[in-house]
């Protein structure tokens, strides 16, 4: 009883905070910031990282695209930037997907360090900012139904592989997660979409957020997949003990900051059509 009531307090307070923070662009900011440097101090944990040059690219990126280009709202010159990030960036999480399924353990010489910790978990937290920004106005809408959709497919992906997961999706890495689960998930997101479109006032429409909650349940999976391989090589279970009850935070964003450089593509093309 005790740890159900330590893990519902520690998840609301990160949700509350998460939630506090969309209504002001600054905290916004600040908070995603922090976010960030937490993050990715588990991870250079996990993979045995002791370089503090993460911390100066990852501030570097947040001020560039984040502050500079969201609370100072500069356009001019980012936006070729911003496009050569997003395809260096897919680039290196298609190699991590391709590592997930063919290599037993995720090579890790030091240029591949330096390269994931940039263009895997630091440039996934710019594209949460970025989607934010979305059009170059404050969207938190947007971002929040992102992680709606990522909470509702974790949640349903968890129930119903408990219940009814036969089918193991990736056992040598991940022995609960099913492909019932995982089918389960991407159903319920389906249904939650519907109801973001409904009841949020952004400029997506139902359709627009149903290829979002499968962006995310596929691109999600994908990331909480390859955190998982990267646990089981440094031999932990969770990323950290930030969040009792849940683990590390980065046990809380590999879903998200993976899934967000594609769902930023997908309103990009949005624009670019509309």
């Amino acid at each position: 009883m005790k740890e159900i009531l330590v893990r519902s307090f520690s998840g609301l307070l990160y949700v509350t905070l998460l939630v506090i923070s969309l209504i002001n662009e600054h905290a916004f900011i600040i908070l995603f910031f922090a976010f960030g440097l937490i993050c990715l101090a588990e991870f250079k944990k996990l993979i045995q990282y002791k370089s503090f040059i993460p911390f100066i690219v990852f501030t570097i990126l947040y001020l560039i695209f984040g502050y500079w280009q969201f609370v100072m709202n500069s356009k001019q010159g980012l936006t070729e930037a911003t496009q050569i990030l997003q395809v260096i960036t897919i680039f290196v999480q298609l190699f991590l997907i391709k590592d997930l399924f063919t290599e037993k353990n995720i090579p890790l010489f030091i240029s591949k360090k330096i390269i994931i910790t940039t263009f895997y978990l630091s440039s996934g937290f710019i594209f949460l900012v970025l989607i934010a920004n979305y059009n170059h106005t404050f969207s938190p809408l947007i971002l929040l139904g992102s992680f709606i959709l990522v909470w509702t497919n974790d949640t349903f992906a968890y129930l119903v592989g408990k219940n009814f997961g036969k089918q193991k999706l990736f056992p040598s890495i991940s022995p609960k997660k099913t492909v019932e689960g995982f089918l389960g998930g991407l159903f319920f997101a389906s249904i939650a979409s519907y109801f973001i479109a409904t009841f949020t006032e952004t400029n997506l429409s139902f359709s627009n957020w149903l290829i979002l909650s499968i962006i995310i349940s596929v691109f999600g999976t994908l990331g909480d997949l390859i955190e998982s391989k990267f646990k089981r090589q440094a031999n932990v279970k969770d990323s950290g003990i930030i969040m009792p009850g849940h683990g590390g935070l980065l046990d809380r964003f590999d879903s998200i900051i993976f899934a967000a450089p594609f769902i930023y593509l997908f309103l990009r093309i949005l624009n670019y059509v509309s």
